[in-house]
């Protein structure tokens, strides 16, 4: 056990989200070469989810040119809803739990983890959850609350940078529906 991950993982912001999650057992080994196969479609996954969360300011601007940028935000909404349903319908999703996660690994409950010590976690975002982050861990700790500490297999600098702004995302907008609701 890296006490060192663990630390560093603890030291990170994290993302406290309840998600379509699942995993499935693999050998360790295979874990890396795996990772590396996945890292371009992980980047896909992330940049889509990106450009999905991301929504135009509340504008006092009624300019023509906003308007119609809003209404064109609005059709792609619904776009990707519709072709969400389509490709992966709400009865075959997994069903959600609540995990933590960040750049370095995740907490994921007990039961999620498969026999073994390697496994490839599948989180899907409900922006875009038909395309799956995938990535690679293995099992790191496991914690007397009925949770398991995992650790991301390197994932490199680009995909480690595009977890952490989503992370980051997050945690912004988590902390600011915090602030409306105390105000």
């Amino acid at each position: 056990m890296d006490a060192n991950s663990w630390d560093e993982f603890e030291q990170r912001v994290s993302c406290d989200e309840s998600l379509h999650v699942d995993s499935e057992a693999m050998p360790w080994p295979d874990a890396q070469a795996h990772q590396a196969r996945l890292a371009e479609r992980n980047l896909n996954t992330l940049s889509a989810v990106a450009a999905l969360e991301e929504r135009y300011a509340e504008t006092d601007d009624d300019s023509p040119l906003m308007l119609e940028i809003q209404r064109m935000d609005a059709k792609l909404t619904a776009l990707v809803d519709i072709v969400n349903h389509l490709l992966v319908p709400a009865s075959v999703l997994p069903p959600r739990q609540t995990l933590r996660f960040n750049a370095i690994g995740a907490v994921l409950p007990a039961a999620l983890v498969p026999a073994g010590d390697a496994l490839i976690v599948r989180l899907r975002f409900d922006v875009c959850r038909s395309l799956p982050l995938e990535l690679a861990a293995r099992v790191e700790r496991r914690l007397d609350n009925g949770h398991v500490f995992v650790v991301f297999a390197a994932p490199g600098d680009v995909l480690g940078d595009a977890i952490e702004r989503l992370v980051f995302r997050h945690h912004r907008r988590k902390v600011a529906e915090t602030r409306q609701l105390t105000s």
